[in-house]
């Protein structure tokens, strides 16, 4: 059984809603270009303001903002590609052979360690975990253009 099939039972009674069709091709898009572009800038901004102002006030308060949006941040992009998952299976199209899918469950994997770093308390508040997790971070949002250039010409192929 692929994954289509899987989803499929789940799938049905939302194809059966009488969805309209745009909003089944591109409400996923939509939603998600938000919480990439907005979210996702946002918590990229404050982290590194958090490590690179050098005003301490400033640099503390980019910290706060950005370990309070960035779990957010995770929930949404994680029910999103749910969302996208479900999607793709009620438009009938296969999920497995699109790169668009490849990339978001490598950005989830990313985003996810990136999380289990930061709740370790940075293996102790150590620099080189801060580091680390600091670069996964910008990593994670330059796939996440990736990811969004595959969905704009997976979007535009169905």
């Amino acid at each position: 059984m692929n994954l289509s099939e899987l989803l499929e039972p789940i799938a049905s009674p939302l194809r059966n809603l009488g969805i309209p069709e745009p909003i089944t091709h591109w409400g996923h898009p939509l939603m998600m270009g938000i919480v990439i572009f907005v979210m996702g800038s946002f918590v990229g901004y404050t982290g590194w303001q958090g490590r690179l102002a050098e005003d301490k006030e400033l640099a503390l308060k980019s910290r706060s903002n950005h370990r309070k949006l960035a779990p957010w941040m995770f929930l949404f992009i994680t029910l999103g590609y749910t969302g996208g998952l479900l999607s793709l299976v009620m438009q009938h199209q296969p999920v497995l052979e699109s790169p668009h899918f490849w990339t978001g469950s490598l950005l989830l994997g990313l985003l996810a360690t990136n999380g289990l770093i930061s709740l370790s308390g940075f293996g102790g508040d150590r620099p080189g975990w801060r580091m680390t997790h600091a670069y996964l971070g910008t990593l994670a949002l330059g796939l996440m253009l990736v990811h969004v250039a595959l969905g704009l010409k997976l979007g535009l192929s169905i």
